[in-house]
């Protein structure tokens, strides 16, 4: 079997991208890869990146040049999570609460990783957590 070697794009889909992009940047300090009226892509941590898709515009297919892209769509409020250490906990609620940011939950699981979860403008569950929930993260 070939290998996996990540995942390279989370997409979420929004009302207004731009708005979005601007909530992600001012947060996380995320750079702006690509800009249409159809979607904000931003590059978290030069590892992966973050698809902001205006809602209802992307279910139909999409002509490139190089081909087409398969229509898809998102139902509801996404999640996702952005890894963090555990040195950085106590600093990321504090700079989430100075961001006017509210922590919808904290929570500290058995094998000792904690989340942190909080919602962007389109109601997406966001979380920040640290290594120790999955096995070889």
């Amino acid at each position: 079997m070939p290998n996996v070697h990540g995942i390279l794009e989370t997409a979420v889909y929004v009302r207004d991208p731009q708005r979005a992009a601007e909530f992600y940047k001012r947060l996380f300090g995320f750079g702006t890869m690509l800009e249409s009226d159809r979607l904000v892509a931003l590059d978290v941590a030069g590892k992966s990146v973050l698809l902001l898709f205006k809602a209802g515009v992307t279910g139909g297919p999409f002509q490139t040049p190089g081909g087409t892209i398969p229509g898809h769509t998102g139902i509801g409020g996404g999640h996702f999570a952005f890894s963090i250490t555990r040195e950085d906990v106590e600093p990321w609620q504090s700079y989430l609460r100075q961001m006017d940011v509210p922590l919808e939950s904290v929570i500290t699981w058995p094998g000792g990783a904690k989340s942190l979860y909080f919602r962007d403008p389109d109601e997406n569950l966001v979380e920040l957590i640290t290594p120790g929930f999955w096995e070889n993260y």
